[in-house]
């Protein structure tokens, strides 16, 4: 089942997606142009991962890591399918990263690899904008980095886990303006799902809710305004994303 947050007629909704329709809980049936689209879980704690794929690393210039380099996204951060993403002014080179997220279902702690896909509730598609020259260093990005507002995009829905038999082989594309830029396979993080959790819930507890991005393949390219950005991750999803400059987000003064 697709899961999809939205909203309609001034008013939030939960609702389901089947093919191209959005069914709220009352049954109304909808058109996906017709709803604003949310992300599609109000995230609690939201971890990131840097440099989870050896390819993106060596795109990057920098070695594999030896364990999980692990962040934390504030809520402001998210926005859902179809929202735009502002590119500041003073970015000198601001590129996507397409990613599968994994949305947390139970209560855990200290979870083994062999029991962790037993907490997870779903999955869904992140795209988690970095501005290369807002960097501290190469694992910890500052704020302005990885928390500006409506700078990672979620969704379109959450698929069930028992939808998605094997998240460790999922394709993994990006496309801007149409034009394939990226291309990757779940299979080659460093750190698999199974092992993310266990990292993880072994210094803090894993709630309903929480959110783990699990890093992005190589394949980055600058994107400027007016670029349309999708992000997919078969299977799963697929994306989309409008980046804008400062006056279209702000509006003209």
């Amino acid at each position: 089942m697709k899961r999809a947050r939205v909203a309609y007629n001034g008013a939030i909704h939960d609702a389901e997606v089947r093919e191209d329709r959005v069914i709220l809980a009352d049954g109304r049936c909808l058109r996906e142009e017709q709803v604003v689209w949310l992300p599609p879980v109000e995230p609690q704690t939201t971890f990131a991962l840097a440099i989870n794929y050896a390819d993106h690393a060596k795109e990057l210039a920098f070695k594999a890591p030896e364990k999980p380099l692990a962040f934390l996204k504030g809520p402001g951060t998210f926005v859902g399918h179809r929202a735009v993403t502002r590119r500041p002014a003073d970015a000198a080179f601001m590129h996507y990263e397409c990613e599968l997220a994994v949305v947390i279902g139970r209560t855990g702690r200290n979870v083994s690899a062999a029991d962790a896909y037993d907490y997870v509730a779903g999955y869904t598609v992140a795209n988690d904008y970095a501005i290369r020259n807002y960097l501290q260093n190469y694992y910890r990005p500052n704020l302005r980095t990885k928390n500006r507002d409506g700078c990672t995009v979620l969704g379109p829905w959450i698929v069930d886990a028992a939808d998605v038999p094997d998240p460790m082989a999922l394709d993994i594309r990006t496309y801007v303006n149409g034009e394939q830029v990226q291309a990757g396979n779940t299979r080659d993080m460093v750190f698999g799902v199974p092992a993310l959790i266990e990292y993880l819930s072994s210094f803090m507890t894993l709630s309903p809710g929480d959110v783990i991005l699990t890093g992005t393949p190589d394949g980055i390219v600058d994107v400027k305004p007016g670029d349309v950005v999708e992000t997919e991750v078969a299977g799963v999803g697929r994306l989309r994303n409008t980046v804008v400059d400062d006056t279209t987000y702000f509006g003209a003064a």
